[in-house]
Parts: structure tokens; sequence; C-alpha cells
């Protein structure tokens, strides 16, 4: 039967899985770099050091994202939600979204597609916020009930 558990162990799962890739990105971003200018029918030859600067430059933020989320999830998975720390990483994740889509956003001087990614992590970076401001009155509210006697 599905339950919060394992649908936590799921979230973790695949953070774990993101966090891999990104790393095997990272590790092969020259060969992947050269596949893509030699794979595209658009005139990318000259691209290259750009490609890698942005795919560097986002695997930076991505980590902080990634890492945030998954203390996160060991704490949802603890019934520890309503706490300073979880909406602190809450907001990490948020500004890594919004970082990652700057980074794109520059890169659309070279690459105009990278628009598409910036401003999908833009969006994901607002949503995120949103959620942290969700959690941040669930921490109040849980504060005053701790208090109250």
């Amino acid at each position: 039967m599905w339950n919060n558990h394992r649908s936590v162990l799921l979230s973790q799962l695949s953070v774990i899985i993101f966090a891999v890739l990104l790393v095997v990105t990272v590790v092969t971003a020259p060969w992947l770099v050269r596949w893509l200018v030699g794979f595209s029918r658009a005139y990318l030859r000259g691209t290259e050091a750009y490609f890698l600067a942005t795919m560097y430059a986002g695997s930076i933020p991505a980590a902080v994202l990634l890492y945030s989320l998954f203390r996160l999830l060991q704490r949802i998975s603890a019934g520890q939600l309503f706490l300073a720390v979880n909406v602190e990483y809450l907001r990490l994740i948020a500004w890594s979204s919004f970082v990652g889509a700057v980074v794109c956003l520059v890169s659309v001087f070279y690459y105009f597609p990278w628009i598409l990614v910036a401003v999908s992590a833009a969006f994901m970076g607002l949503i995120v916020r949103v959620v942290r401001n969700v959690v941040a009155q669930g921490v109040s509210l849980q504060d005053v009930v701790d208090h109250t006697v």
C-alpha cells in the first residue's frame, strides 16, 4: 500500500538519482558539449566555452538545491515539519532556483533556447517561495501552540 513514508522515500531516491546525474553531467561536460555542437543543426561552433561555463556555473546552485531538498526530506521523514530550519531549506531551494534562472538568462545571449530553462527555473523558485511563506506561517502557529498551556 502506498503511504506518506513511501512517498518521501521515493522523493529521496529521486533526489539521489538527480545528484548522481548532476555529477555525471559535470564530469562529462566537455564530451556532452562537443556532442551537442556536432549534433545540432544550429550553428554553434565557437560556443563550446560558453556552454561549459553555463553548465559549470549552473551546477553550483543545482547542487545546493539538491542538498537542501534532501535535508528537507530527511526532516519530513522524521516528522519534523514546522521548524525554522525547514523554512531555511526552502529559502535555499528557492534562491538556488533563482540563481539558476539568472545563469540561464545570461546564457540566452549565445543560445536562445536557454530562455525556456530560465523561465522554468524562475517559476519553480516562485512556487517554492510561496510554499516557504506558508511553512513559515506554520512555524509561527506551531510556536504559539507550543507556548500555550
